[in-house]
């Protein structure tokens, strides 16, 4: 019988599609790319190695040894009873998303520092209006909960606009390609809220980070900081932070929440301090993003099939 390899992911061109195949047929396997995942199951199930976002396959099949998902998050995968066969690898496409995520960041940081949501409900009334106050990156203390790709593309970034400080909190205590002042690891990462006008979040969602930033380091924020959200929902205890946010505190600007999508009638949606975006930061429509995930995928099948462990593995028991 020879072996199976399916790919699955409706934002792949036509020569991504074809650049997979002939790299996987080059090591023997047979492909398939599947439209869709319902009429192409019998033989999902029978594969060896699956590329695409399929936790069911990932549950029912006993035989897949490999999955990996274009996503950067892996939650659907870490719940209990995720795996058929417990011994089956599971790999991500973490590494592709700094640039598109760390740059929705910056666009959301300036719209809020520079009070565009307010400006753009001005001109949609056709006022002439130009007179509210706004704030600058330059001079501002940063701190960014998280140093992966995510956190170091938007250090890399904000360097150019002239912050006080860019500090960062990991577990490793490593700085990065050295583009941080400071690190803090997480067991010490407190001391720093109160000098911190601006905190960006992109850790993903485990039992470490569930809930991380709650009321008490919300507290411990100036007023008026800014905190920024696209790692995940569940880092935030999202009912403290509106409470602060309809105090008027703390502005906020959320790509991501605890529970998706948000309901039409859920009143934050009326906050005039918090900026929304539907967990659009890491969409795979900037071409950058989808090559890269192509390419890292193709670079762990060369080394899954010379017996090696693919690069970008994830630990099922930490969740990343």
């Amino acid at each position: 019988m020879s072996r199976k390899l399916a790919v699955y992911e409706p934002f792949l061109g036509k020569r991504h599609k074809e650049k997979m195949r002939a790299a996987a047929e080059k090591h023997g396997f047979e492909v398939r790319i599947v439209d869709n995942p319902e009429e192409e199951r019998a033989f999902l199930t029978e594969c060896e190695v699956v590329f695409g976002h399929l936790p069911e396959i990932a549950r029912t099949s006993s035989a897949l040894k490999w999955i990996c998902t274009p996503f950067a998050g892996v939650d659907q995968f870490l719940k209990p009873g995720a795996f058929a066969n417990p011994e089956a690898m599971l790999s991500n496409s973490s590494g592709a998303y700094g640039v598109t995520i760390s740059e929705h960041v910056i666009m959301m940081l300036l719209d809020i520092l520079r009070r565009q949501p307010e400006y753009r409900r001005i001109v949609a009334n056709h006022e002439w209006k130009r007179d509210l106050l706004i704030r600058s990156i330059k001079d501002s203390r940063v701190t960014l909960l998280g140093t992966g790709d995510i956190g170091l593309e938007t250090a890399r970034r904000l360097k150019a606009f002239l912050p006080a400080c860019i500090n960062g909190v990991n577990r490793s205590g490593q700085n990065p390609d050295n583009c941080f002042d400071r690190i803090l690891t997480q067991d010490a990462w407190e001391q720093i809220l109160p000098e911190t006008d601006v905190l960006i979040i992109s850790l993903p969602g485990t039992k470490e980070s569930f809930h991380m930033v709650g009321e008490r380091q919300l507290s411990l924020l100036p007023d008026g900081a800014v905190i920024i959200n696209v790692g995940r929902g569940s880092v935030i205890d999202q009912e403290t932070l509106i409470r602060e946010l309809k105090s008027g505190r703390l502005q906020a600007g959320l790509d991501v929440f605890e529970k998706e999508p948000l309901e039409k009638d859920n009143p934050v949606w009326e906050l005039p301090n918090l900026l929304i975006t539907p967990h659009t930061a890491g969409n795979m429509t900037l071409a950058h993003t989808v090559n890269r995930i192509v390419e890292m995928f193709l670079e762990d099948l060369d080394a899954y099939c010379a017996g090696q462990t693919p690069k970008r593995l994830i630990d099922r028991t930490r969740g990343y």
